[in-house]
């Protein structure tokens, strides 16, 4: 067992970068955080500057550390959680990107993947990674900057550049360009990875056009990836677990046993169910992917995917200017008795689960003249709470079938997840009781359980379930009746924005 009693976690984030030191006990120490810049060169494309983000990460993990009052000997190592997907290409030697960091939310490869549907390509993705082909993934992002780089391809198949998610740059940026290395879980929403032989496809490279030399070594979830260069804290510390952000909530939130799901709410929605060893196809346009894997053993899950939930607030106040903190937003819900009949879908970047339709754009619906800005701000947030109906449906629909039934709770967590109304709303439209965690940076949580039980600050998996706490549970208490109208209302506003109908 590590001497050191801390552990640092990484919690690079959509539009923020965080470092949160945790203790033996899994509550936080010491926080720090900062915003970086969002780039949105034309429509539908997202932006990040891969530099931001790494002066950010060393200022966030010095000032986390400071704020605990610790030093670098008392942190027993470094886990890492990152958006997912987002897509860097940097020169190997340098270390230095060729273009700027391909987003997530980016849809502009999605001519690109309606060609490799419509030429019969889905049932090979979906077979082999779990995914359907969507540009929401790595892969035509990987394309995109080698095809729209001078001279990148041609380095690309030279061995010169290096493929990674966030977590990969930033491994490759702290241990001084040693070490190209990514975890399973990120590997799986590459798009190239088949999850049932834990490797790299050949045959998927191929298809897109993706040499294999840029890709990095996949490793287990908790592993040993590497140290730190000495002078970014004060001593080399190791990096010990990498994970994508959802399943290091996952991971976080303690969803160890088969059935049990979370959902977080951060810029957009996520919801897995843990399927155990067995990856579970969906018949319901769920994706299949993995969980974490730790000792070279998988475990999978079924996970909704929904682009916008907090960047439907962020646009409330950045946008339309009718809120000045994302704060206010719970008390515009309470007062007024319901949304007027208005429903907000936040289709801003197209549809993601169930629906997947890249074409679909947002609207407001229901507005007449007496409805005002409470109203709106209250439609945004009970989309959330519809867009997490979608999801777990469909999840309940794929895992029922041979399976009994999920959980008797939802664990919630994500900077939404602190809304009460939201919460409460949540456990009305899906009939079923939430559950907020006393430290709801669940996502920041895992990543550090994960680094944790590699150096033995954290005995096992069940010393993690048994210090998970419930800060509140809320049940449901709305009537059935009024539950169906409300959905039903939702469901018909998504089929009007639908454009793949």
């Amino acid at each position: 067992m590590s001497e050191a009693g801390h552990v640092l976690a990484i919690d690079q984030g959509t539009t923020s970068t965080r470092a949160i030191v945790f203790d033996r006990r899994g509550v936080p120490a010491g926080v720090a955080r900062r915003e970086f810049a969002q780039h949105y060169p034309a429509d539908g494309w997202v932006e990040h500057d891969p530099e931001d983000i790494w002066r950010d990460t060393v200022a966030v993990m010095r000032g986390a550390v400071d704020e605990a009052g610790l030093s670098a000997a008392d942190i027993a190592a470094i886990g890492i959680t990152n958006q997912r997907e987002t897509t860097v290409v940097w020169d190997r030697r340098t270390g230095e990107p060729v273009h700027r960091a391909i987003v997530w939310q980016d849809r502009r490869t999605s001519d690109l993947c309606r060609k490799l549907v419509e030429e019969g390509c889905g049932p090979l993705v979906r077979r082999k990674t779990g995914l359907l082909i969507d540009s929401y993934f790595s892969a035509t992002k990987i394309a995109w900057i080698l095809d729209h780089v001078p001279g990148a391809r041609e380095r690309a198949e030279r061995g010169e550049l290096c493929f990674g998610t966030i977590d990969s740059f930033l491994l490759h940026r702290l241990t001084g360009g040693r070490v190209h290395a990514t975890d399973a879980t990120n590997a799986s929403r590459s798009m190239v990875f088949d999850i049932h032989r834990q490797d790299w496809d050949d045959e998927l490279l191929a298809l897109f056009r993706i040499p294999r030399a840029m890709m990095p070594e996949v490793l287990d979830s908790s592993a040993e990836f590497g140290a730190t260069e000495p002078d970014l804290l004060g001593r080399a510390i190791p990096i010990t677990g990498i994970a994508g952000d959802q399943q290091a909530a996952t991971f976080g939130q303690a969803c160890f046993q088969p059935g049990m799901v979370k959902s977080t709410y951060g810029t957009g929605c996520f919801a897995l169910l843990n399927t155990g060893d067995e990856p579970v196809e969906s018949r319901s346009n769920m994706l299949t992917t993995v969980a974490y894997r730790l000792d070279g053993r998988t475990t999978y899950a079924l996970e909704g995917s929904i682009f916008i939930a907090g960047a439907a607030i962020k646009w409330l106040r950045d946008g339309l200017g009718i809120i000045t903190h994302a704060s206010q937003t719970d008390d515009m819900a309470t007062r007024v008795p319901d949304s007027h009949g208005v429903y907000l879908v936040p289709a801003f970047v197209g549809l993601g689960a169930p629906h997947w339709d890249p074409q679909a754009r947002a609207a407001i619906f229901g507005l007449t003249l007496d409805a005002g800005p409470a109203h709106i701000a209250r439609a945004a947030l009970e989309a959330v709470a519809f867009q997490t109906r979608d999801l777990r449906d469909a999840m309940v629909s794929d895992w029922s079938a041979a399976h009994t039934a999920t959980s008797d709770a939802l664990r919630v967590d994500g900077g939404m997840a602190a809304n009460d109304w939201l919460c409460q709303f949540l456990a009305d439209v899906l009939d079923l009781p939430v559950e907020r965690p006393a430290v709801i940076e669940t996502t920041a949580l895992g990543a550090a359980g994960l680094a944790g039980l590699k150096v033995g600050v954290y005995r096992d998996q069940a010393a993690l379930a048994g210090a998970w706490r419930c800060d509140r549970r809320f049940e449901p208490r709305m009537d059935a009746a009024k539950r169906v109208r409300l959905y039903d209302g939702w469901l018909d506003a998504v089929r009007r924005v639908r454009r793949e109908r």
